[in-house]
């Protein structure tokens, strides 16, 4: 993982729309950045439904939240349209920014190991330096937690 002090790495992806998003298109704004393994599995459903609940509180404190997975433009089109999500899912299929986050490691699944996205969010300054980093995160509990440290 990247450690808190670092300049978070650029990306370009697409989100749900298929619409072309950067990082440095959010400077000026606080960033929750959290990468997941997967749409619509449990625990990435409960903390996308978590995020889009307590959207309208971010945008209150001037921050975004921007979640990405190696699903396609398509999956994450139907996550959002299924659970009314309120936020941008950004698709990195070929891992740019799931790689540069370091994010993409071995898991241990019942014995067998396998490499994956590792459950991880980002909090991002307005000038795109690296405030706090989670790891391992609970993703019931990871959306509370992040409005939180907003406080």
């Amino acid at each position: 993982m990247l450690e808190v002090g670092m300049k978070a790495p650029e990306f370009t992806l697409p989100d749900q729309n298929g619409q072309i998003h950067s990082l440095e298109e959010f400077r000026g704004k606080k960033i929750i950045l959290y990468f997941y393994p997967k749409d619509n599995t449990p625990g990435c459903t409960k903390q996308a439904c978590g995020f889009s609940e307590l959207y309208p509180q971010f945008m209150e404190k001037d921050a975004v939240v921007i979640g990405i997975s190696k699903d396609s433009v398509a999956s994450h089109k139907k996550f959002e349209e299924k659970f009314g999500l309120s936020f941008l899912l950004l698709a990195d299929p070929d891992l740019e920014a799931i790689k540069s986050y370091d994010v993409w490691q071995e898991k241990n699944m019942y014995g067998k190991k396998t490499m994956g996205v590792v459950r991880t969010t980002y909090l991002i300054d307005e000038t795109g330096m690296i405030m706090k980093v989670f790891g391992k995160v609970k993703a019931a509990q990871n959306p509370q937690e992040m409005l939180e440290e907003l406080q």
